[in-house]
């Protein structure tokens, strides 16, 4: 293992170690195997447990410790909340910069993250925490709305196991290829219809939007009608959903409104933005820092942290 775990300027691909074979350190290892930056130095597991790796990663270095890998330069924690704690201890007391993104709530995770600063500052080393879907980007981007809202009301509900079908109803309106619908029971008990739309070629989504939600069969239903590029595809997925909706108080006068509706691999999403965290670290000081959003001089929203 390398002696010196100070991030170099060398346009050489930094070695990452993932600590921890599941479900996000396999989604870690895979993003990582396609980043330009970075390259997968090889993967940690307790032993007794192996992780299970294959496809692209069934070569990739397997140890029991970090120290038995021949070259690292960072390392991602990707192990059980309640384990996150001692993995980053222990990479941070041999100097190895590390990212986290442990799913801990309340005093719990207040706990965890002063933790990880007094251990980056007491060993000289650096770390990013609450790099990943949430914590990490979510929390920002519920932050975001309430920013360009701040009088109203949210309203925020996971859909992970909506049951899809063909709607007939839909699918014969002028412009509309084919349409998939499904019902879900929204925090407030209240019925809520999910329909998703793959337009013909030419055809108006606004025209298609009214359409729809002019139907008689919709009369006095809660309906969310979205445009999606391919129906086949998203029929085929298994994936967690999300709707972030913040609705502006009456009395602010512009009555706005923000909807964010998402499908997604959770672990995938935040294997994301723990490596975009690692892209980074090589910028920071010593120390442990919150993983934030921003916007670079491209005008993309890019990860960047607050390094001080």
């Amino acid at each position: 293992m390398s002696k010196n775990h100070a991030l170099s300027e060398s346009p050489e691909r930094l070695q990452v170690a993932v600590v921890g074979p599941g479900k996000l350190g396999r989604a870690c290892a895979l993003a990582l195997l396609d980043d330009p930056d970075l390259a997968l130095a090889g993967v940690v597991e307790r032993p007794g447990f192996p992780g299970f790796l294959r496809g692209r990663l069934q070569n990739t270095v397997r140890v029991t410790h970090i120290r038995d890998l021949p070259e690292v330069d960072l390392a991602l924690v990707c192990v059980p909340p309640l384990e996150v704690g001692a993995v980053a201890h222990d990479l941070l007391q041999s100097r190895i910069p590390m990212v986290e993104c442990a799913r801990l709530e309340g005093v719990a995770l207040m706990a965890h993250y002063q933790a990880l600063e007094e251990q980056a500052h007491r060993y000289r080393a650096t770390a990013v925490y609450g790099a990943g879907w949430n914590p990490g980007v979510l929390p920002l981007m519920n932050n975001a709305f309430h920013v360009l809202i701040p009088r109203g009301r949210s309203v925020a509900h996971r859909h992970p196991a909506v049951q899809m079908h063909h709607s007939v109803s839909v699918s014969h309106l002028p412009g509309v290829k084919q349409a998939l619908e499904g019902e879900f029971s929204g925090p407030d008990g209240q019925l809520v219809r999910y329909v998703y739309v793959e337009l013909m070629p030419g055809a108006s989504w606004e025209t298609v939007h009214d359409l729809i939600e002019s139907d008689p069969l919709f009369a006095g239903e809660s309906s969310r009608i979205f445009q999606i590029d391919s129906l086949s595809t998203l029929a085929a997925q298994e994936r967690q959903g999300l709707v972030l909706e913040r609705l502006e108080s009456a009395d602010a006068g512009q009555h706005a409104g923000l909807l964010l509706e998402a499908r997604f691999d959770v672990h995938q999403f935040a294997a994301r933005a723990m490596v975009d965290a690692a892209r980074r670290l090589k910028s920071l000081k010593t120390g442990a820092h919150p993983y934030t959003l921003s916007l670079h001089a491209n005008g993309h929203v890019q990860g960047v942290l607050n390094g001080g």
